[in-house]
């Protein structure tokens, strides 16, 4: 970022409270320097240098929370809504490890985070010093770097520390996902009696103290997407189009006009950003149930596939079970996303990208007839969805949602790409498809709601909600109106549709019923609260919802009663 778009008196100060602080604010205003605006922390006392560095630095936004997990999750969603990296402050000890879910989601997903966790210099770990664990490698492999920062002293150059940050955001920027650097700080991590004054020491950086520019940035250019020279011949065949997570709409667009200029099926996942578009089929999932549209569908010879990662099981079966001639993948993470083994070409980059470099000429003829095919599929799911049910609700939603909406994982996912109608749809939609876990969504929904003034929807089910209560306390600082919809089907109703046993093995040890309700955890934190009986009352809650606010609305459904609807439905869209 040129200097004249830096903040005011960017010059970097040469008073500082101890050598811990000088190294912390290097730290940051290297990161501030790179493109981070967002900084996650939580409290602590050995995290105080850097702490102190981020408070006082007038460039960043900074978002407080005090559950390290919910932190973590919370940076996440802040990376996923801005697309910018995002740094996480916590102190020692076990609070590190509290981040490792959230960093799972990121590396597995390819979200830049940047951890700074403070720790105990050398000399007093593992001999009995309070908070101290070994947080060496506490992340295994999960970073795509990682970095054991010494203890500060003036023996070691400033310009180590600022192209320490400069190395990790260029493997970043060429590998998205975590960065992670262990701060080794000793006593004292306080300010005295007045500041030092540190300009001998930071007098090598130069023109850096004044630039408002990095030290030694790594340049890199976006590596173009090759151009297959068989493009010509894979598109003249019968094919199909996948479109599996797209976090951004415009380059979701792009794939939908593609599938349209081709003449070819798409089938989107809920994660696409297309789910809703008219190009799209419609109930894609429900229809891989009907015979009729699977024996058309099955006509087609290849599979261009953007982005990875799908929800349905049953277009994933269908896939795996095909005999394609041919099978491309299309997606910027360098992870090999290939669960079946199946992928023929691999290609690493973004759909955008692949456009530039595989003209497509006119406007082909569609090959099939799967739009005529999924019509009595739909009719039956909206006959299904009339009533105030799980389906019902999640139909509904389908059709009411403004702004942006986070979906959260297990039957939520699932009902919401099964449900799809096509209309406006979320501005965009966001989900934590990684690792699928059931923790953190309340607080990664928070934060990327933080990244838009459009209206948030979180939907998820009673149990997420119950792993993340904490992350309550966050919404009430949302900047724009957020509705938390929670699906309260007491349990773990999805493994009524797994093989397990029926009995007393399903009910205690898999479903877990709570019999709990949420109305007063959402007086505890002050958020407002509905809990709809009927389609229209819940149309009703929702819209006011929208108007301002963080409002809570609980759907009680009865635990059988999502898997009974599934099945039925399921039943007749095989029998018709």
């Amino acid at each position: 970022m040129p200097a004249s778009q830096l903040p005011e008196h960017r010059a970097f100060a040469s008073h500082h409270a101890t050598f811990n602080h000088v190294w912390s604010s290097l730290l940051l205003e290297e990161l501030y320097r790179l493109g981070v605006r967002d900084i996650a922390l939580a409290a602590g006392s050995r995290s105080a240098p850097l702490t102190m560095a981020a408070a006082a630095h007038p460039g960043f936004r900074r978002h407080l929370h005090f559950d390290e997990r919910g932190l973590g999750f919370m940076a996440l969603g802040l990376a996923k809504g801005s697309g910018r990296p995002v740094a996480l402050i916590t102190t020692s000890g076990t609070a590190v490890a509290n981040l490792w879910p959230a960093l799972a989601e990121a590396q597995l997903t390819g979200v830049p985070l940047v951890i700074l966790s403070a720790d105990r210099p050398p000399e007093l770990i593992d001999n009995g010093a309070n908070q101290a664990i070994d947080q060496q490698g506490i992340f295994a492999r999960y970073p795509v770097h990682q970095q054991n920062l010494p203890s500060p002293t003036p023996t070691i150059p400033a310009a180590f520390v600022l192209s320490s940050v400069d190395q990790a955001l260029a493997r970043q920027a060429l590998t998205p996902g975590p960065v992670h650097f262990n701060c080794m700080y000793p006593e004292p991590l306080y300010p005295g009696a007045e500041y030092l004054d540190f300009a001998d020491y930071l007098a090598p950086l130069g023109d850096w103290l004044h630039s408002g520019q990095p030290w030694s940035p790594w340049q890199s250019a976006p590596t173009p997407c090759p151009t297959q020279p068989d493009w010509s011949a894979f598109r003249a065949r019968r094919g199909v189009l996948v479109a599996g997570r797209i976090e951004d709409p415009a380059q979701a667009q792009q794939v939908a006009e593609l599938a349209e200029r081709l003449g070819w099926p798409l089938l989107a996942d809920l994660q696409s950003q297309l789910h809703f578009d008219h190009r799209s089929l419609t109930h894609q999932d429900m229809a891989l149930q009907d015979d009729a549209f699977c024996a058309e569908l099955a006509r087609a010879e290849v599979l261009l596939q953007f982005g990875a990662r799908l929800i349905s099981k049953r277009l994933g079966h269908f896939i795996k079970q095909h005999p394609w001639q041919d099978y491309w993948l299309v997606d910027p993470q360098p992870a090999r996303l290939d669960p079946d083994y199946r992928l023929r070409r691999r290609l690493l980059c973004l759909p955008g990208a692949f456009l530039e470099a595989h003209e497509t000429p006119g406007l082909a003829a569609p090959w099939h007839r799967l739009a005529q095919r999924q019509l009595p599929v739909s009719q039956r799911v909206r006959s299904a969805c009339t009533r105030f049910s799980e389906l019902g609700v999640c139909h509904r939603l389908n059709q009411l949602v403004k702004g942006q909406l986070f979906v959260g994982n297990s039957m939520p996912a699932r009902l919401m790409d099964m449900l799809g109608e096509p209309g406006k749809g979320p501005s965009r939609l966001m989900t934590n498809r990684g690792a699928s876990g059931i923790d953190g969504l309340i607080a990664t929904a928070y934060g990327f709601a933080q990244t838009s003034q459009e209206p948030t929807t979180l939907l998820l089910g009673d149990l997420s909600a119950l792993h993340d209560l904490n992350s309550l306390a966050l919404l009430t600082k949302a900047q724009a109106p957020l509705v938390v919809i929670i699906l309260n089907n007491d349990g773990g109703s999805i493994f009524r549709m797994l093989p397990v046993p029926r009995g007393e093995l399903l009910e205690s040890y898999y479903r877990l019923p709570h019999g709990l309700d949420f109305a007063q955890a959402a007086a505890m934190f002050g958020l407002g609260y509905r809990a709809p009986a009927t389609l229209a009352e819940f149309e009703h809650s929702y819209a006011a919802a929208l108007e301002k606010g963080v409002t809570l609305i609980e759907i009680k459904v009865p635990s059988c009663e999502v898997a009974e609807d599934l099945k039925a439905l399921g039943d007749s869209i095989r029998g018709h």
